[in-house]
């Protein structure tokens, strides 16, 4: 199961992110910890931000 899928199989976006290849894994990592990050910098921008009065 880990790391036993054959890429050359797969096309198109299902190349970049699944989860049968080690690569795709590590793609869907870094994708959902991007998306992590966005969401706490916007919290952080919107709290920190001064209000108008």
């Amino acid at each position: 199961m880990a790391g036993g899928g054959d890429e050359s199989k797969l096309t198109g976006l299902s190349r970049i992110f699944n989860g049968e290849t080690m690569r795709g894994r590590a793609n869907v990592n870094i994708v959902a910890k991007a998306t992590y990050a966005s969401i706490g910098l916007l919290i952080l921008y919107f709290s920190l931000k001064p209000s108008k009065k």
